[in-house]
């Protein structure tokens, strides 16, 4: 049995190692069960930076259906898509000061 203390961890596809994983499915049904067992904390916060300029770029309300469902074939592709994983060396852009 796990230590309810320790975070819990996945073998996240974006970065290829193992990460602290985020705490509940980020998104309903199979994809957001997909992520919750696949994907690390650092990997969705990138997501939700891509989720934003997308929801932008389109101009998309987030509530709308057709929102929901482009934002979910992204998200597929972001993390499960072909290529998705992030080269080995690949090192998150820092915040412009």
């Amino acid at each position: 049995m796990s230590d309810p203390n320790t975070p819990r961890t996945v073998k996240c596809v974006k970065f290829q190692k193992d990460l602290p994983a985020l705490d509940e499915p980020p998104w309903p049904g199979e994809l957001g069960q997909r992520i919750y067992e696949n994907v690390s904390i650092d990997a969705w916060k990138l997501w939700e930076e891509r989720m934003k300029m997308i929801l932008n770029e389109y101009r998309l309300m987030p509530w709308q259906k057709e929102a929901q469902e482009l934002v979910a074939k992204y998200m597929e592709d972001f993390f499960f898509g072909e290529g998705s994983a992030l080269p080995p060396d690949y090192v998150p852009e820092q915040g412009k000061a």
